[in-house]
């Protein structure tokens, strides 16, 4: 049974809520701004009625309480092993290990020394200042991934094949990024609380620790081996109309396909809608500038197949896809189109990002599965 879809409004109320509330996974109210002392916080799979707290179970359902929320953490990191709810999607998940990335946010300009650069002809060019945020490499409980996929890829970290096929990629099911902000840590008695192939190959029980999963040799030896392909450097954040686009680049290596080299990226992109009004988004349009000279343009309807709905309910969708340049390096821009209930359109911006490329090591040798193929 998965965990409940958890509004922005937890947020703003967890904190109120002491370590002795139990996580349930069935049915609560998080429009409601009280805050009972004794309340359990549990999920739903159906829509659960404004202004009301656990009102019904539906038919065959059983409340399962699977840990204690612990106080979010306002300084410094979450360690490996802490157990969490990812606080927009709502699934239970368990952290592996943290990114630094460089969080250039274009609805302020934090004064930082590094700076984004723009290529020539992006749209309202200007300087932006990053500043260090935390990422968390994570695991997604494999019951919980049904009941997000509309919301949120579940096979969004990708790696080239290691083949001749230059086009083939693999993914691994259930891995995840995500940021310090959406972590809503909990605890939990179980020791096998996260059902995942790799928890128990990356992870171990040990009740003196806190939290009490330590790391496995096996974690290290495939972080480090795979580092080039997970890394998370550079995350870029703009807001049109109350509709927040948040852009993660990755590189994932160089092929040669028909005796010239090709340079492979995903990007992971977010969209939140941080207003009240329910849209839905209609169109895409990039322009792709690579250093070879080249600017392609590229519109199409929807994002991966979908025309999503972002409504107060459920104000966010998460897809990743791949771009490939024949050159090292190259820029990507563009905006999305979404409607408005009364028919009329808007367009939200794509903040600018660059799309750098690094020592070529082909990932090989050490991806335990399981494996998906995209090709």
């Amino acid at each position: 049974m998965a965990a409940c879809v958890i509004r922005r409004t937890l947020l703003s109320t967890v904190n109120k809520y002491n370590r002795k509330h139990a996580i349930s996974v069935l049915n609560v109210d998080l429009n409601s701004r009280q805050t009972p002392n004794r309340t359990r916080l549990s999920c739903s799979l159906f829509n659960v009625q404004q202004k009301r707290l656990m009102s019904s179970r539906p038919e065959g359902k059983v409340l399962e309480t699977v840990g204690v929320f612990e106080a979010p953490k306002q300084q410094g990191k979450y360690e490996t092993g802490q157990l969490f709810l990812h606080s927009v999607f709502g699934y239970r998940g368990i952290v592996l290990f943290p990114w630094h990335a460089r969080l250039y946010d274009r609805d302020v300009t934090p004064a930082t020394e590094s700076k984004s650069t723009e290529p020539p002809g992006a749209h309202r060019s200007k300087e932006v200042k990053g500043k260090t945020h935390t990422y968390y490499q994570v695991l997604i409980d494999t019951r919980d991934c049904p009941h997000i996929s509309q919301r949120s890829q579940t096979e969004a970290v990708t790696f080239l094949a290691n083949h001749d096929d230059s086009r083939a990629l693999y993914a691994i099911p259930g891995l995840d990024y995500v940021s310090h902000e959406d972590i809503l840590p909990y605890n939990s008695t179980d020791q096998v609380p996260i059902q995942h192939e790799l928890f128990e190959r990356f992870l171990q029980f040990n009740a003196s620790k806190v939290p009490p999963f330590i790391p496995r040799d096996t974690l290290q030896a495939w972080q480090e081996k795979n580092h080039p392909w997970l890394e998370l450097s550079d995350v870029h954040r703009e807001t049109t109309e109350n509709i927040r686009v948040t852009v993660i680049p990755f590189y994932m290596g160089m092929r040669e396909a028909q005796n010239s080299h090709v340079y492979w990226w995903r990007y992971c992109i977010r969209l939140e809608n941080m207003g009240e009004e329910v849209v839905q988004l209609r169109e895409r349009h990039w322009r792709i500038f690579s250093l070879s000279g080249t600017l392609e343009t590229v519109r199409g309807r929807g994002v991966v197949g979908r025309e999503p709905v972002l409504s107060e309910e459920q104000p966010a969708f998460q897809y990743s896809s791949h771009v490939s340049l024949q050159a090292p390096s190259g820029h990507m821009w563009g905006s999305y189109r979404l409607e408005r209930p009364n028919g009329t359109f808007f367009d939200v911006r794509i903040p600018p990002f660059s799309l750098e490329s690094k020592k070529d090591d082909t990932p090989n040798g050490f991806l335990p599965g399981p494996f998906t193929s995209l090709a």
